[in-house]
């Protein structure tokens, strides 16, 4: 099997070496791992491109490239240039530091990679690794994604409907905040929404008195809807959510009469 990855917290970021050792496991000995990653971190730019400017791709070893973009620049650098006469056959994108449950996935530069890989007619999945008092201060943070991560991936593959659509299936995969040890389980979860809270500004000055302002987030242990991703997340379960590029709400469709 051949494999790119990519992530959206940068080249040198710790969760993508979990990740190397996760597409290494899948590819087995006669497979291909590339990686091509922002050279500096992108979190939070969704599914950005680089329409507007061009961007410096530098090889930094073998099979490993970093690209001045975002994850989805970096996915379509790994089709279209590293691997134009080789595509791959997977696309994995993170592990990403900190969870992309709920609304968090749609500011996510680690799921703008594995949609646009799914928008290329390629299988994806995008891994993040949720963050809480029991797994924050541990050795290693990542502990319940790198040794669960292959074996989710392999369960999505074999399970995987076959497509009838024009929008690509891809998959959100989220770890619970615990070590690996006490990871209870898989489940397949629809997106959730954290009630009462969400991304807001707060003013800081500089120390020449000109006034800025930081982005923050919300509170991640905020109750979404039981079942939902970071509710079982929260739990102590892997959630496995399918998504599609498609924005449509098609039940408005049905709903609505403009006549």
């Amino acid at each position: 099997m051949r494999i790119l990855i990519t992530n959206d917290d940068g080249i040198n970021a710790p969760g993508l070496k979990v990740l190397e050792a996760i597409a290494e496991d899948l590819a087995g000995p006669d497979g291909e791992v590339w990686v091509v990653a922002p050279a500096f971190e992108q979190s939070g730019v969704g599914h950005c491109i680089s329409y507007t400017h061009p961007m410096m791709v530098s090889q930094m070893g073998t099979r490993r490239f970093a690209a001045e973009g975002s994850p989805a620049d970096c996915v379509l650098v790994g089709l279209h240039d590293v691997l134009k006469d080789t595509p791959p056959d997977l696309v994995l994108s993170g592990v990403n530091r900190g969870n992309n449950s709920a609304e968090n996935a749609l500011y996510s530069g680690t799921l703008g990679g594995a949609m646009e890989a799914a928008l290329q007619g390629v299988r994806a999945i995008a891994m993040s690794q949720y963050l809480g008092p029991k797994n924050y201060d541990i050795e290693n943070p990542f502990e319940a994604s790198a040794q669960h991560g292959a074996d989710v991936i392999r369960r999505i593959l074999a399970a995987e409907p076959e497509e009838q659509t024009d929008y690509r299936l891809f998959y959100n995969v989220n770890f619970p905040p615990v070590p690996a040890d006490e990871v209870a389980g898989i489940k397949l979860a629809p997106q959730g929404r954290r009630a009462g809270t969400g991304f807001s500004v707060e003013p800081h000055k500089s120390p020449s008195g000109r006034r800025f302002l930081w982005i923050k987030g919300g509170d991640q242990r905020a109750a979404t809807a039981a079942g939902s991703d970071a509710d079982v997340n929260l739990q102590g379960y892997i959630s496995v959510t399918p998504m599609r590029a498609d924005l449509t709400a098609h039940e408005a469709l049905q709903q609505m009469d403009l006549s």
